[in-house]
């Protein structure tokens, strides 16, 4: 007779596909979901129940953090209403085991060696993939040679092969650099770092042991990711090679780096379109680094990688690292590399490559825990649906699957949502974003507002920054220019009116865009504005995914509901204006 499991009052279930099903209505919803993250990923979540799937990567960045596979195990089977099926438990264990299996080291005399059990290092053996990056390709007293040179190939090839290696080879220290933080900024304000930065350095770092020194750092934005960079370039004290997303952000690094080092001005170069200065403490865009005439071309700006001898490379805004720079860090496997951002979701699905080149996953730090404690804003994040407006339903219906998302996304309706929310926000400094250029230029027309977008040159978005900072703009309306490192710390409330399809990354970095600490309430609404029974609202479910995994809350509303309540909301103001 076939035995019926019980069920138990738990949030959890686990299936034996690996994934697991959360009930969010549960009153164990919340702590269920802050263990489970940990070393599984939010794959979607219609309605209350949201599923996460274990895959080897989330298994194996929790195990370099730290957690091991009894730890897992223990988390899902304290809140699981059914018995956690035997081959989830151990698969788990068979993957977390396999995590530090294989080391890297590296001889006095020189030679780099690859560390593990006899019997796996001869299945390896046989691997002509492998054996292509071996010097000797006889197996001796579990180890094998392995070519200097194809350190980060191998790395990144036994990690598709299911067997991440802890790499314990060591880095150069690169060329000395004396500089220290401050204790007070270029204003004379005390700085010091705050106890998580300090800590996230601290696991990056890691007192300088072999298996230190490279790394990603996952923080919200707002939770001072340069400062880190900063803190772990003056921790190591060496020639550092700054990469990030865009022009703005290299200014930005450079201002911090004066404002809270000791580095004079001339110690810094700027390698961007307008001007390429190699110096101790060089910062890059990536596009200047894949830049080239024709496809056929070489990447002549990667020489940068060798201008100089650098102790270490900060890859800010790391899940945008493109492939060619791949390719080159690969190479770069002796000197130590730092990677910053606020997602590790990369849209293009190679974040195996992150983990096995620019290290694993060393520090994360959920978006909750700093807003309780007041270093970033108070959130509330809303949905808002309305119908596609009549006069475009016929055109919609009619058009091919990849014009319907546009015709969804640039819903001329959502003109009036976007004039009401700003109205009902008065006095917030706002921003308006969107994805497309036609839908954006006819906001700011209507809204009578600036408008930033690529089109503008560098010295002009600056100044609009610089405006919308000092207060001068109330409404700033932003195409995805202003997705990342964009230092808005003023923007209160985000009204977004259409995006790159499904992108988490994108939602969580338009959501950070208002995340930095307010005065007084310190409160910040970000609303996306979607257009009802399109294919937007199931972009709109994708792109929310990582905000919910943080712990952040959509509220879903329908637009006819809500705008009534604004329009009651202004009623009771002028009655209360009348009153005094």
């Amino acid at each position: 007779m076939m035995q019926v499991m019980k069920r138990e009052d738990k949030p959890l279930c686990v299936q034996a596909d690996f994934t697991v099903l959360l009930d969010d209505r549960h009153t164990d919803a919340e702590a269920a979901r802050e263990q489970l993250s940990r070393f599984a990923d939010l794959t979607k979540r219609p309605g209350h129940i949201h599923t996460y799937r274990i895959t080897p990567m989330s298994i194996w960045n929790a195990a370099s953090a730290g957690m091991t596979p009894k730890d897992m195990i223990c988390a899902l089977g304290d809140y699981s209403c059914y018995e956690v099926p035997l081959k989830v438990t151990s698969g788990i264990r068979k993957l977390a085991d396999r995590y530090g299996k294989l080391m890297l080291q590296l001889t006095a005399e020189g030679q780099l060696l690859l560390l593990g059990e006899e019997e796996l290092l001869n299945t390896l053996r046989a691997n002509q993939t492998i054996t292509g990056y071996l010097r000797l390709p006889e197996a001796a007293d579990g180890r094998l040679v392995v070519r200097p040179e194809a350190r980060g190939l191998l790395k990144q090839e036994l990690t598709r092969l299911g067997y991440p290696v802890l790499d314990l080879a060591g880095y150069r220290h690169g060329e000395a650099l004396e500089l220290s933080l401050k204790d007070r900024t270029a204003a004379g304000r005390a700085f010091e770092l705050r106890d998580y930065q300090l800590r996230a350095v601290n696991l990056f770092y890691l007192e300088g042991q072999a298996d230190g020194g490279s790394g990603v750092l996952v923080l919200p934005c707002g939770a001072g990711k340069t400062v880190i960079g900063i803190a772990a370039l003056a921790r190591l004290r060496c020639d550092t090679l700054i990469l990030t997303s865009n022009v703005t952000s290299v200014q930005q690094w450079k201002s911090e780096l004066l404002d809270k080092t000791t580095l004079r001005e001339d110690e810094i170069g700027t390698y961007a379109a307008a001007s390429k200065g190699v110096k101790p403490v060089t910062i890059a865009t990536y596009q200047i680094l894949t830049s080239r005439r024709q496809k056929s071309d070489e990447y002549s700006h990667m020489r940068l990688f060798q201008e100089r001898n650098w102790g270490l490379i900060i890859y800010d805004e790391v899940h945008l690292l493109p492939a060619p720079v791949f390719r080159m860090t690969a190479d770069l496997q002796a000197t130590r590399r730092l990677g910053l951002t606020a997602t590790l979701v990369r849209e293009d699905g190679h974040e195996e490559d992150v983990f096995s080149l620019i290290g694993p996953k060393r520090f994360d730090l959920p978006w909750k825990t700093l807003e309780q404690r007041n270093y970033i804003a108070s959130l509330t994040c809303t949905e808002i649906r309305l119908p596609l407006a009549h006069d475009e339903v016929e055109g919609y219906v009619a058009a091919e699957e990849k014009s319907k998302i546009r015709i969804a996304g640039e819903n001329p309706a959502k003109i009036e949502v976007v004039r009401e929310l700003l109205r009902y926000h008065a006095g917030k400094p706002a921003l308006v974003i969107g994805q497309y250029l036609t839908q954006l230029h006819r906001l700011a027309e209507e809204l009578q507002a600036p408008i930033l977008t690529g089109e503008l040159p560098h010295e002009e978005r600056a100044k609009l920054y610089e405006q919308f900072k000092a207060g001068e703009i109330p409404v700033l309306v932003v195409s995805k220019v202003a997705n990342f490192a964009v230092d808005l710390p003023d923007a209160a409330v985000a009204v977004q009116v259409s995006g790159s399809y499904g992108s988490r990354q994108e939602e969580a970095q338009r959501i950070g865009r208002i995340l930095r600490p307010k005065a007084g309430q310190n409160q910040a609404w970000f609303y996306t504005v979607v257009s009802q029974h399109t294919k937007e609202t199931d972009y709109a479910s994708r792109r929310q995914l990582f905000l919910l995994e943080q712990g952040y809350r959509y509220s879903l509303r329908e637009w006819s509901e809500m705008k009534g309540e604004i329009a009651a909301y202004d009623e009771d103001e002028v009655s209360q204006e009348a009153a005094q």
